[in-house]
């Protein structure tokens, strides 16, 4: 057992070097990336819900341009934010991102919230928008759990997933044994990238992977051999309880 426990923190840490180096070279550009500004951090991950990323990078700009901050975006129109959002199809959302600026202005001075707690209480906001803010705009240590993540971690460590999977804590655990916790956001920024460009849900590129050599998914998905999710959480890390973890 000890052994196995070892493996599977030997693959774990593994992995978290391995796309730390791959992003080093093969980092997707975005403009909200070079930002440090919350507010701005914040409408990107609004925008990016659901949406392409590479849709958003042009609305983005126009839109940060218009309101760079949360008393800009309060003041304007509600039409005229509409107008800047119709591209992505969020024009219907309008009145969401004119409610958060509300809320940001009256609540707390045009400052983004760094809490989980409070961040949720905003107009738009869900748990993966909070925990990515609090990633990418203050530096906190937070796995980003979503469908193209899970997907990564399902493969990689060898269980079987599904639409729902991100919700369990078991799961949750298996992503952030992914994310090295003194580089929460440049490993939260590779695991997204390549689970874009490399382990896509359809056709993923084998050749160009750098986890395969102890990919479960590469070297076992012909034998039909998947370890159970609550296997992989124990393996993982079998000291702990599973409420230590992040939960949804």
């Amino acid at each position: 057992m000890k052994a196995n426990i070892q493996a599977m923190s030997d693959e774990a840490a593994f992995a978290r070097l391995e796309l730390l180096n791959w992003f080093s070279t093969s980092a997707r550009i975005f403009p909200w990336r070079e930002e440090e500004d919350p507010f701005r951090m914040l409408i990107a991950e609004m925008m990016l819900r659901r949406t392409r990323a590479s849709q958003v990078v042009e609305v983005y700009r126009a839109f940060i341009a218009r309101y760079p901050d949360a008393a800009a975006l309060d003041r304007a129109p509600a039409p005229e934010v509409a107008d800047v959002l119709r591209p992505l199809g969020l024009y219907w959302r309008a009145a969401n991102f004119k409610k958060l600026a509300e809320e940001l202005v009256s609540q707390h001075g045009g400052s983004v919230p760094r809490s989980r707690d409070e961040l949720l209480q905003l107009t738009g906001v869900g748990p993966y928008v909070a925990d990515a803010v609090r990633c990418f705009a203050f530096g906190e240590t937070v796995a980003l759990v979503d469908t193209n993540t899970v997907r990564v971690a399902a493969r990689y460590f060898g269980f079987e997933y599904n639409q729902e999977s991100r919700r369990k804590p078991a799961v949750i655990a298996a992503v952030t044994a992914l994310v090295a916790t003194e580089q929460p956001q440049e490993s939260n920024y590779a695991l997204l990238d390549f689970a874009a460009t490399v382990c896509r849900a359809l056709n993923p590129e084998h050749n160009a992977c750098p986890l395969k050599l102890h990919c479960c998914h590469f070297q076992q998905t012909e034998a039909g051999h998947h370890v159970g999710v609550q296997e992989t959480l124990a393996r993982l890390s079998p000291a702990e309880p599973e409420h230590n973890w992040i939960e949804e």
